[in-house]
C-alpha cells in the first residue's frame, strides 16, 4: 500500500476542485507536506493560507504545467530543497467543450499542453530522483473520455486518450525496470466541480460528487490500484466497446443512454 503517513504530496491544479479536496484528504491520511502547483496564484495563496492556519504544512508554486521551463524551474527548486515528492497527482486539466471545427487559434494547443504535456513534463521532472530513491507514486487524473468518444469533446477526448496511453505505458516501464514506482490511472466520468457545468447525465453515468470522487481516488492510491474508475459503469466501457459492433455501440450507449448528447447543454466554468 502507498501509505500517506509522513509523505510529501504534490498536486497539480491543486488550488480548487478535487485537487484541493485530495490535498485535504492527504493530510487526513497522515501526509506530512502538501505542495500545490497551480496557474491561479491568487486562489492558491488563499487556500494555502487556510491550510497553514489549520496547522498543516502546505506550500505552493505558480506553475504552467504546459511549459517545460516553468515545470523544470519549480521542480529544480523542490529537488534542491530536498523535497522530492513521494506522491505526485497529475490533476491539472482544461476543457473547451465545442465542436472541433469551432476551436479558435491556441485552444487546441492549450488543451493538449495542459492535459497531456502537463502530465508528461511534471512526471519527467521528478522520476529520475524517485527512481534513485527507489520509491514513489505517479497518479494520472485522466477521464472516461479517454475510452469513450463524444461530440463537442474531440480535443478533450484526444488529450485524455493520450494521457491514458502514456500513463499505462509508464506503469509498464516502471514495473519492467523494477524501479519501485507505482502508477495509478484515474478515469472518472463528469465530476461536479464546475468544469463541466451544464452537462446532461443519466442514472448509469451520473455526475460524481467531488468529495466522493476525491475519496475514491485517495483510497485507490492507498491500495496501489492500477485503475480508479467512476461511476462503476465506467468499468464496463472497454468490455462493451470490445464486443459490440461500432454502430450498435453508438446506438445503445451513444444515443440510447444519451451519452453523445451529454455536452449539448455544456456551459463550463464561468
Amino acid at each position: 500500500m502507498s501509505d500517506f503517513k509522513d509523505k510529501k504530496v504534490l498536486i497539480t491544479g491543486g488550488a480548487s476542485g478535487i485537487g484541493l479536496l485530495m490535498g485535504k484528504m492527504a493530510f487526513q491520511n497522515g501526509a506530512d507536506e502538501l505542495i500545490i502547483w497551480d496557474i491561479n496564484q491568487q486562489l492558491m495563496a488563499k487556500e494555502i493560507n487556510n491550510l497553514v492556519a489549520d496547522g498543516h504544512n502546505a506550500s505552493g508554486h505558480k506553475v504552467d504545467v504546459s511549459d517545460a521551463r516553468s515545470v523544470n524551474e519549480a521542480a529544480t527548486t523542490l529537488i534542491n530543497e530536498g523535497k522530492v515528492p513521494d506522491i505526485v497527482i497529475l490533476n491539472a486539466g482544461i476543457v473547451s467543450g465545442k465542436y472541433f471545427h469551432e476551436h479558435l487559434d491556441g485552444e487546441i494547443e492549450k488543451t493538449i499542453g495542459v492535459n497531456v504535456l502537463g502530465c508528461m513534463l511534471v512526471a519527467r521532472a521528478f522520476l529520475p530522483e524517485m527512481i534513485r530513491r527507489g520509491s514513489g507514486h505517479i497518479v494520472t487524473i485522466a477521464s472516461a473520455a479517454g475510452m469513450l468518444s463524444n461530440p463537442k469533446m474531440a480535443v478533450y477526448a484526444a488529450s485524455k486518450w493520450a494521457a491514458l496511453g502514456w500513463s499505462e505505458s509508464l506503469r509498464l516501464e516502471m514495473a519492467l525496470l523494477k524501479t519501485g514506482i507505482r502508477v495509478t490511472t484515474v478515469t472518472p466520468s463528469y465530476i461536479d466541480t464546475g468544469m463541466f457545468d451544464g452537462v446532461k447525465t443519466n442514472f448509469l453515468f451520473p455526475t460524481q460528487k467531488p468529495e466522493k470522487a476525491a475519496s475514491k481516488i485517495i483510497r485507490g492510491i492507498r491500495k496501489n490500484k492500477v485503475f480508479v474508475r467512476m461511476p462503476f459503469m465506467v468499468y464496463s466501457v472497454p468490455f462493451f466497446k470490445g464486443i459490440l459492433p461500432t454502430k450498435w455501440f453508438d446506438l445503445i450507449v451513444g444515443k440510447g443512454l444519451g451519452v453523445y448528447e451529454s455536452m449539448n447543454s455544456f456551459k463550463g466554468r464561468t
